[in-house]
């Protein structure tokens, strides 16, 4: 029964390589790529059922039980972030069906987002490190290709930028890996877990620790983000709503898993290092946030201050902070989606990308509005939208590890959050409107019930915070007891 674990991973990689023979076939592919997320999600919930029930999943490929054969592992944080991912992805393809042109329907645009989620999904699920760096390959590989659909000369430029830092980025895991490989015998994370509890954290493993450390950042734009909003600025709308809310999260997750279950020993270097990388992915998040007047441009350094937001959870490491991150990490998938989708969206009405060029807009456009400033409330923590439990959480747990420094960044990075979207709020809804009655492009109901979807689950996420909150608790319980998963993994047969 455990196989339909896998299922998240090999049902995108399945349709993905079915629809690579019917490019032509835009409609089979749309509703195949859609039927696809859509029994992800089902499927994603029975699992997270099934883990409150049975505790732990675990799949053995092949009968090779742990420590010697792949594997993958499904507990409730993995199972989460599937589940979240299979919903985001589930919406921006409705959103893709109004507003990508047929001539890139037809050039396996569908395969390549089913490759991409495959990837993520495979990301969360390996219980075993050189799979995880097969899994991000195959998430990186499809993202190489739709950041580049269109070909427009700013796509090629930040795709080759793109490119080369993840190329890069990979050496270095591969590298990371077979100094892991070579110091302790194995690439299971049990496995290693346990065997660096017995021989101690040595000064070579707290070095590969923190290499580890360096390509998770450069994937996450924990600080290495100097990639992050050009990349994520030029692909379509739906593909950036995509990057925004997925590809971030994975770097973000393999840290919460590497820095939790392998390399807990020596907080004191790796923790605190992960806490100085948050806090200044905080700052420079928030000054990037308030200094352009690009629309993408604004929402890419949300995406930054958010990554820093999230680790410092990881950086106090209290399961209230694990908690309260992983509250955020789930909400900000959402809502990083949104947040992508109106800014596309307000690009297509008005064709303009800087937000003093747009004024007016909730005039035409009153329903998009509204959903921008329920946006703006859930990014800011303002109760009862999801952002708000997280922050709530993240924050009491910085007081009860007496890291008020960290706890200050985080709050003050909230302000300019408010700040950078009211801005563009205040300044391109509100005012004399630019676009006449003749100029008016029509609002597509494909463009707008996407974000009512997502607008939506912010507001159920924030008000339903009680019955996610055993599955958040369990995940965070996981992360900081690390013998959960050993003995879930090793020893349950």
């Amino acid at each position: 029964m455990n196989n339909i674990i896998a299922m998240p991973m090999m049902i995108p990689i399945l349709v993905g390589i079915l629809l690579i023979f019917f490019r032509h076939h835009i409609k089979l592919q749309r509703w195949s790529s859609l039927a696809a997320m859509i029994a992800n999600i089902g499927i994603t919930a029975y699992i997270l059922h099934q883990i409150q029930q049975n505790g732990i999943l675990r799949l053995d490929f092949g009968g090779w039980e742990p420590p010697f054969g792949i594997l993958f592992v499904a507990d409730s944080f993995s199972a989460l972030l599937v589940l979240t991912t299979s919903i985001v992805a589930a919406i921006c393809l409705v959103y893709a069906f109004s507003s990508t042109e047929k001539s890139y329907e037809q050039m396996f645009f569908y395969p390549f987002i089913n490759f991409l989620v495959a990837g993520v999904n495979g990301s969360f699920l390996t219980g075993d490190l050189f799979n995880l760096y097969v899994c991000f390959e195959i998430m990186l590989l499809a993202s190489y290709v739709l950041i580049a659909f269109g070909g427009r000369k700013g796509q090629l430029r930040e795709s080759i930028k793109y490119v080369i830092i993840n190329v890069v980025s990979s050496w270095f895991f591969l590298i990371a890996i077979a100094y892991t490989y070579g110091a302790l015998g194995t690439l299971n994370f049990a496995h290693l877990s346990v065997r660096i509890a017995e021989q101690g954290q040595s000064p070579m493993l707290t070095v590969v620790s923190i290499v580890f450390l360096t390509v998770f950042a450069l994937k996450a734009g924990l600080l290495l983000y100097f990639w992050l909003p050009g990349s994520y600025s030029v692909p379509p709308t739906a593909i950036a709503a995509l990057f925004g809310a997925l590809l971030t999260k994975v770097g973000i997750y393999a840290m919460f898993r590497v820095f939790t279950l392998l390399f807990y020993h020596e907080p004191h270097i790796t923790h605190t290092i992960i806490g100085i990388l948050a806090g200044l992915t905080l700052v420079i998040g928030s000054i990037g946030a308030v200094a352009y007047k690009d629309v993408r441009l604004i929402a890419s350094y949300n995406v930054v201050i958010a990554v820093g937001f999230i680790l410092v959870g990881l950086a106090v490491a209290t399961p209230t902070a694990m908690e309260g991150s992983i509250f955020y990490l789930i909400h900000d998938m959402i809502v990083k989606a949104l947040l992508f989708l109106l800014a596309g969206t307000m690009i297509a009405v008005t064709g303009e990308t800087r937000i003093d060029y747009m004024s007016g807009l909730i005039r035409n456009y009153p329903l998009l509005g509204w959903i921008f400033f329920i946006v703006t409330l859930a990014l800011a923590g303002i109760p009862p939208l999801s952002g708000f439990i997280g922050k709530v959480l993240v924050g009491q747990g910085a007081v009860e590890a007496g890291a008020y420094i960290l706890l200050a960044l985080a709050f003050i990075s909230s302000i300019f959050v408010l700040y950078s979207l009211m801005r563009v709020f205040l300044t391109s809804f509100w005012g004399e409107t630019i676009i006449s009655k003749e100029d008016k492009i029509p609002m597509k109901n494909g463009w707008i019930i996407p974000c009512i979807i997502l607008a939506a689950g912010s507001f159920i996420l924030g008000i339903g915070v009680e019955p996610l909150t055993v599955y958040v608790k369990d995940a965070a319980e996981v992360l900081t007891n690390p013998q959960i998963y050993i003995d879930a993994v090793l020893y349950d047969n």
